[in-house]
C-alpha cells in the first residue's frame, strides 16, 4: 500500500487540527494550514524539499502575521466594568441632603443611601455629585 505525499500531509493537518481544538492555541491551526500547503504542493507533483519549505513557510508566515493582530485586537478593547465597578465615577442627584453621616441620592435610576467621603461636606436636593466608591449598599460621594 503506497499512500502519497499529499495524503500524509493531510494527516499531518489533521493531526495538528487535533491540539488546536483541545487546547485552543492557534498557533496548531496555522501550522495546520500550512501542513495543507504542503499537501498542495506535493499533489502539483514537487519534491519533499519544496514541501517542506512551502510548509515551513507558510506556517511561519501565518505565525509572524496573524499572532500580532490577533494579540492587538485582544489587548485593544478596554474591559466591560459591571456591577459596582460600573457605578464608580457616574454622576448622580441628590435626593435627601447628604453629609458625612447619611442621605439619598438617585443613582443610574436607582434612589441610593449616600454618604460623603469627606465629613465636612454636605451637598442639598438637586446638586451634581460624582460617586467614588460603593461601601456595601451605600453610595460613598463627593
Amino acid at each position: 500500500m503506497d499512500i502519497d505525499a499529499w495524503i500524509w500531509w493531510l494527516i499531518g493537518a489533521v493531526g495538528l487540527g487535533i491540539p488546536l481544538v483541545l487546547t485552543a492555541m492557534p498557533e496548531f491551526g496555522m501550522l495546520a494550514v500550512g501542513a495543507v500547503a504542503g499537501a498542495v504542493t506535493a499533489a502539483l507533483g514537487f519534491g519533499i524539499v519544496a514541501q517542506v519549505v512551502v510548509f515551513a513557510v507558510v506556517s511561519v508566515a501565518l505565525i509572524a502575521v496573524v499572532r500580532p493582530i490577533a494579540a492587538r485586537h485582544r489587548d485593544g478593547h478596554p474591559p466591560i466594568r459591571t456591577g459596582i465597578d460600573a457605578l464608580k465615577g457616574r454622576q448622580a442627584v441628590v435626593l435627601e441632603r447628604v453629609d458625612g453621616s447619611g442621605g439619598r441620592i438617585k443613582l443610574a435610576g436607582e434612589i441610593w443611601s449616600a454618604r460623603t467621603l469627606d465629613s465636612g461636606l454636605s451637598f442639598e436636593p438637586g446638586e451634581q455629585v460624582d460617586v467614588v466608591d460603593i461601601d456595601g449598599a451605600t453610595a460613598v460621594v463627593m
